[in-house]
């Protein structure tokens, strides 16, 4: 394989897990900002697709696995529902990139009964938002100073 395709799945397989990866690696991988988007938003959906087809059996796996007596209203928990009632499906979508991971915010909506087709809407719309921003926008982030300190 080449190195441009392993760089560019590498960067696809991150962002299915953490979405501000693309934006960063594509930056630093010299991409343009059409790729970084590209990469980013596709890495993104494709977590979005696969955990909304498997959402309730993932969660009811984890439910299993990990069950330990917790209070149903944690503090997350309300915070969760308190966003959910304020903001609805597009507030969760558009936190999603910046708070939650893909994978967060797509068994939220899962969780409160949104249809398929408006996930895929809804986290099209915000991935697409800001992946945009945020590959406009990397390296001028990256030169405030409190950033250069931390990344050496």
């Amino acid at each position: 394989m080449s190195d441009s395709l392993i760089t560019f799945l590498g960067i696809y397989f991150l962002t299915y897990f953490k979405f501000i990866a693309g934006p960063l690696l594509g930056s630093a991988a010299g991409y343009s900002v059409f790729e970084t988007i590209l990469v980013t938003v596709a890495g993104t959906m494709s977590s979005v697709f696969v955990f909304t087809l498997l959402g309730k059996k993932f969660k009811d796996f984890l439910k299993l696995r990990f069950s330990k007596k917790k209070p149903i209203f944690s503090k997350k928990n309300r915070t969760v529902v308190k966003l959910w009632k304020k903001y609805g499906e597009i507030g969760i979508a558009l936190i999603t990139p910046l708070v939650l991971t893909p994978i967060g915010g797509t068994l939220i909506l899962v969780s409160f009964g949104t249809k398929k087709r408006r996930i895929y809407f809804h986290m099209l719309w915000s991935s697409t938002l800001w992946a945009t921003f945020f590959s406009l926008t990397i390296d001028q982030i990256l030169s405030i100073p409190l950033f250069q300190n931390l990344l050496g």
